[in-house]
């Protein structure tokens, strides 16, 4: 949860969506320390994290607004697919061909889709999907992904048991 211009390097793309730039500006240990606050907890009273911080409640409301609206920090829902109904997560690996934007575009777009990143390696592009099924990732593959103009090939890597998960980066 730590990204743009005032920290990490991204821009949103809306909520849960982040585009990497280049450039990182450095967050001070008061921003840092919000951040830990709102990683452990995103509803966290701003009264309880100005304690920790030794900020004001106005201070600490007046900057997690700037870190949100800098594209620094993101408050969402994270959900456990399994509890809401997506039994099949899988890794996509792929390679393709020529310029690689217009594929990381399109798979972008997919709903299915909840990971892009361009690779340096055996594999241009991986890709995390989220899936109700087996069936509905075999369709997705054939059907949406494969039919993407630039792709070579793909190699799926089914997830059997998610053993971590965490969203605490940033702010070490």
């Amino acid at each position: 949860m730590s990204r743009s211009s005032a920290g990490l390097g991204a821009d949103s793309d809306g909520p849960g969506t982040l585009r990497h730039r280049s450039a990182a500006v450095a967050l001070d240990d008061v921003s840092k320390g919000i951040i830990e606050q709102l990683q452990q907890d995103g509803r966290r009273p701003y009264a309880a994290i100005a304690a920790a911080v030794g900020l004001s409640e106005a201070a600490v409301r007046q900057r997690v607004s700037r870190l949100i609206g800098s594209g620094v920090v993101q408050i969402v829902a994270v959900t456990d697919p399994l509890q809401v109904g997506f039994s099949r997560q899988a890794m996509i690996g792929i390679k393709a061909e020529g310029n690689l934007d217009p594929v990381v575009a399109a798979l972008s777009a997919m709903d299915e889709v909840d990971y892009v990143v361009v690779t340096a390696g055996s594999f241009d592009i991986l890709a995390e999907v989220v899936c109700e099924d087996d069936e509905h990732l075999l369709s997705l593959l054939n059907e949406r992904i494969r039919t993407i103009e630039g792709i070579r090939s793909t190699e799926s890597f089914m997830y059997l048991k998610l053993s971590k998960q965490t969203y605490t980066w940033g702010t070490r």
